[in-house]
């Protein structure tokens, strides 16, 4: 699911409109001058920041931003590897010695943990503490990811292990071996193991959030100081050894993030890279500072590429006329998609959205099923009787991009004699809200972000009909389509995972021939790096953001 950071309105180093997140090989740089050198040991990486993370508890944060910043602190299993392009959404081991040793059909996997594994407090890193970590997604005060309620056998009354205790479906055998017992096949388990609600913890630990404010790291740094909402300071953790960790070269002393900071504000001060901020990183640039970054100094320091994300509207087909196909066929080819992109700055900050799923994933189809065509909006409305109009309210968060994409939604439905009215909500509350199907209105302006580059984190979550729920919804077309629901199911059975990939290319097609949504743009990251900066390239496994495990700074102490 992993909404992005600027979804939910905390945002670091993914975009300021999506986050997150998983992709392939299409991350680029205008300049190769802002990751090309290998950084120095030592120093401080500063970050500049809109708003602070989430969650520092990996049980509660889920987000493209986030994920990346808890790769500084936590490890898991399994994780992505370090590296533009597919190598940075490859899975790799991390703290398990490989992928795991599937059994029964894929329903049992084995992990054994690699030696001289601690936590930042000197206590082991063993077999418990992967099963308790685990364990913690299934208590009422967590949220995270789905997958390990979805994915791992459990009673049904099972409330997580400060109510219900241990989990027999995680078996800890020895002190070095986990063996997960799921629902049922997953041949693509240890991808679901990179998540952060798979992160371990010493046993006990981390009742009531504790997390939120005094994290136990277990990977190269930890948490030295946090005003929340203003600032958050990492330095190294004694404990983390190098031989253990392929992935993270923790280069740097320490990283620190300075919050709060208007968007506008950050574009200036990256652009001078004056005093620290010559050692700092922030997120996508501005629209109105595009323009400016053209010249060859600028151009070297900047780097470029797909977020990874597809901004879409949903259409609720619950809703008076959304429930007729033919109207929701109307709106899809009545939406002028350039449009969209010149509300989300241009060319060079978005592409025109086509498939529901982004470029990156593997196994996807390039189709387009509405290109834009008034005239066949208005006879499939004729068709329908409805070529008097009708009025429909639309769910935005007043941020200004997402205003401007309103206003060309709400324009681009005048000609078909469709009144848009557009509903403001709080950006604080906008998921909640839309998310709660008793709430919902006709049209949301919304997104979606996979977790890895596979349909199964994008697709079934989104239009998986048995999977709407009265609150915390990721259905908002709330569409229960028997083909597609078997379809999804046919694809999950699948042992070859790129096979099921592929297929879940061709379900791609299948859903929009119902139209539930209409795709429209395909954000993408422009960044400005410090000119101290080193090892620095855009992760298309954390919404386009630069990963945090691999940058450093070129001189420290300059």
């Amino acid at each position: 699911m992993r909404r992005s950071t600027a979804l939910t309105g905390v945002t670091v180093l993914s975009t300021l409109m999506l986050a997150a997140c998983s992709g392939g090989p299409n991350a680029s740089s205008d300049g190769a001058g802002a990751g090309s050198a290998t950084p120095a040991t030592g120093g401080t990486v500063r970050i500049l920041a809109t708003a602070d993370f989430s969650h520092l508890d990996p049980g509660l944060g889920w987000d493209g931003g986030v994920n990346n910043f808890y790769r500084l602190i936590y490890r898991g299993l399994t994780t992505f590897g370090a590296g533009p392009g597919v190598k940075g959404t490859k899975v790799v081991p991390d703290l398990a010695t490989d992928l795991g040793t599937p059994s029964d059909n894929a329903k049992t996997w084995t992990y054994h943990l690699k030696d001289g594994l601690k936590f930042q407090d000197g206590s082991p890193i063993d077999s418990k503490s992967v099963k308790f970590g685990v364990e913690r997604a299934w208590d009422p005060e967590m949220g995270g990811s789905p997958y390990p309620k979805q994915l791992i056998d459990a009673p049904d009354d099972y409330k997580g292990p400060y109510q219900s205790g241990d989990l027999d479906s995680i078996e800890t055998p020895d002190a070095k071996t986990v063996v997960f017992h799921l629902k049922k096949s997953f041949p693509d388990f240890p991808s679901a193991l990179t998540m952060p609600n798979f992160t371990p913890f010493p046993k006990g630990t981390g009742a009531a959030h504790a997390f939120d404010t005094k994290p136990i790291a277990s990977g190269p740094y930890k948490v030295a100081s946090r005003t929340q909402g203003s600032s958050l300071k990492l330095v190294r953790n004694p404990q983390w050894k190098a031989s253990t960790d392929k992935i993270r070269t923790a280069k740097p002393d320490a990283f620190e993030w300075t919050f709060g900071l208007d968007g506008a504000t950050i574009d200036e001060r990256m652009l001078a890279g004056q005093g620290t901020d010559s050692d700092a990183i922030a997120g996508t640039i501005q629209a109105a500072t595009l323009s400016r970054v053209q010249t060859p100094q600028l151009k070297a320091r900047t780097l470029s590429g797909l977020q990874g994300c597809t901004t879409y509207l949903g259409m609720n087909t619950t809703r008076a006329h959304l429930s007729d196909l033919k109207v929701r066929q109307a709106i899809a080819y009545a939406i002028d998609k350039n449009s969209v992109v010149a509300a989300l700055g241009g060319k060079r900050l978005a592409g025109k959205g086509t498939a529901i799923q982004p470029p990156q994933m593997l196994g996807r189809t390039e189709y387009d099923a509405y290109p834009y065509s008034k005239a066949r909006a208005k006879k499939l409305l004729a068709t329908a009787g409805l070529s008097d109009g009708f009025s429909l309210t639309l769910d935005v968060r007043p941020v200004g991009k997402q205003q401007a994409i309103a206003v060309a939604i709400q324009e681009a439905l005048k000609p078909l004699n469709i009144k848009v009215k557009i509903n403001n909500i709080d950006t604080s509350t906008f998921y909640e809200v839309i998310g709660t199907t008793s709430k919902q209105h006709d049209l949301a302006l919304t997104g979606w972000c996979p977790d890895w580059p596979s349909g199964a984190t994008f697709l079934p979550p989104l239009f998986d009909g048995r999977n709407i729920t009265p609150t915390a919804n990721t259905n908002v077309a709330q569409i229960d389509n028997t083909a597609i629901n078997e379809r999804i199911d046919a694809i999950a059975a699948m042992e070859d995972v790129n096979a099921a990939n592929k297929a879940y290319g061709e379900l791609d097609k299948q859903i929009m021939a119902q139209a539930p949504i209409v795709p429209l743009a395909y954000e993408k990251v422009i960044t400005v790096t410090g000119t101290n900066i080193a090892g620095a390239y855009l992760s298309d496994a954390y919404s386009g953001g630069i990963d945090l495990v691999s940058v450093g700074l070129k001189a420290p102490g300059k």
